[in-house]
């Protein structure tokens, strides 16, 4: 793999990525250069970077230490950067007049230590990708490397180790974690004061809720504790489990309220079952690629391919949970030429056609639109992105609960019989195909 497809893939792929102290370990590895992290530093911005056990192994001649190193590549110097490499490939980054050189291997104190540590402060605040360079032909590089990215307050005390545009997460993440609490809370009075309709499905989305809420609430000690001190003290693995126990509640309510399980039919049939066979386990698959993304970062050799590993499985499953809905309202337009029951029947449709579209714009705007915000906004603003999606995940349970809420009366379900012959017209003159 060339220099240039390797920079846009990773660069693109970071967009919404982290830091904290990081300990990390290389070892025999021969790309010719390394992602470590990207951060958005402000004007007291920090790079502290500690290199040790340093090993460089070459099949051709001694490495020239020179030709090893790290920099810090801005975002606006990425175009220049990508075009040097693009007229010359055999071009070593580490004499681009665009990068900020940190450090080369001249610079290592002598064997058997081999090491290196240093503080940069940040002159010209941006966001930054922290890159090491290997220019040297056929070698391999093994080190231990320490990375410390971090910003001061105004006062130049207090560090700050999450990226200038993401700092407000744990306020950000708090303050839905405390809405969706608030809104278990009503659904759970709502279901006990229509108790006589409450189905199986209710109980499901009533514990989505609950685990949303769970799941943002450990978001926010998770980035709380990594602003503060750079690691998060265990909550990142609360975050994982209530993020997996979310997800695959909130594949599983879409397929099992596309079925119409449980309010107009108590069982499954087998290509329902099918659904939930297929999407489960690859939500499985898509957590550990999660877990593997958010834990290991961009040094692992594997790293691109999990995170295309993840686009896929999850690709597969946006598209899997829809085809419930669509054999559902499928078969109500059969059955509404047969059973008599317009009124009952055009409401369902209604219901289900509702229901695909609100499905379909939801999956559109937290894969699409949020992924446009988070590539297209300035490094300051990357919280926006995260907010964008709280608030589309929001809109949407709250428009799902309410079109599916329990009640005696539903609209949808319990229409008076004088609307039968306009319902008829209805569903002769509309196909409801989709």
């Amino acid at each position: 793999m060339t220099k240039l497809p390797f920079l846009i893939m990773f660069l693109i792929l970071l967009r919404s990525a982290t830091a904290e102290i990081k300990s990390l370990k290389i070892t025999s590895d021969s790309r010719p250069m390394i992602l470590f992290e990207r951060f958005g530093f402000t004007h007291t911005g920090h790079a502290n970077i500690s290199v040790s056990s340093v090993s460089v192994i070459s099949s051709v001649a001694s490495p020239d230490p020179s030709r090893l190193g790290f920099f810090l590549l801005s975002e606006d110097s990425l175009i220049q950067v990508l075009f040097e490499l693009q007229q010359n490939p055999s071009f070593c980054v580490l004499d681009s007049k665009y990068v900020n050189l940190l450090f080369t291997f001249r610079d290592l104190s002598p064997p058997p230590r081999s090491s290196f540590t240093h503080s940069y402060p940040i002159a010209s605040p941006n966001e930054y990708s922290l890159f090491f360079a290997n220019c040297a032909p056929e070698s391999t590089v093994s080190m231990d490397v320490r990375t410390e990215l971090y910003n001061l307050d105004d006062r130049g005390s207090v560090k700050d180790y999450l990226s200038a545009g993401l700092t407000q997460l744990p306020t950000l993440y708090s303050f839905f974690s405390i809405l969706y609490f608030v809104f278990s809370g009503f659904w759970v009075s709502f279901c006990f004061k229509n108790k006589m309709s409450v189905h199986r499905i209710h109980a499901l989305m009533g514990l989505l809720v609950i685990m949303k809420a769970l799941n943002l609430l450990c978001a926010a000690e998770d980035k709380h504790y990594v602003k503060v001190t750079g690691t998060p003290h265990g909550w990142d693995v609360l975050f994982y489990i209530f993020q997996f126990i979310r997800v695959v509640l909130l594949f599983t309510v879409i397929i099992l309220i596309g079925t119409g399980w449980s309010f107009l039919k108590p069982f499954l049939q087998d290509r329902e079952k099918k659904v939930l066979m297929i999407v489960i386990p690859l939500q499985v698959l898509a957590n550990v690629a999660s877990i593997v993304i958010g834990e290991t970062g961009p040094f692992i050799k594997d790293w691109v391919t999990w995170n295309q590993l993840f686009l896929l499985v999850d690709i597969i499953c946006c598209c899997a949970i829809l085809f419930p809905t669509v054999w559902s309202i499928r078969s109500l337009r059969e059955t509404s030429k047969t059973d008599g029951k317009a009124a009952r029947n055009l409401s369902k449709l209604t219901l289900f056609r509702q229901f695909y579209i609100v499905v379909i714009g939801y999956l559109y705007f937290t894969r699409i639109v949020v992924f446009a915000l988070r590539t297209i906004a300035a490094y300051k603003y990357q919280w926006v992105s995260n907010a964008a999606e709280e608030i589309a995940s929001l809109a949407f349970y709250a428009v799902i609960f309410y079109m599916f809420r329990p009640m005696e009366k539903n609209e949808y379900f319990a229409l008076d019989e004088e609307e039968e012959q306009a319902a008829e017209i209805a569903l002769r003159e509309e196909e409801f195909e989709l």
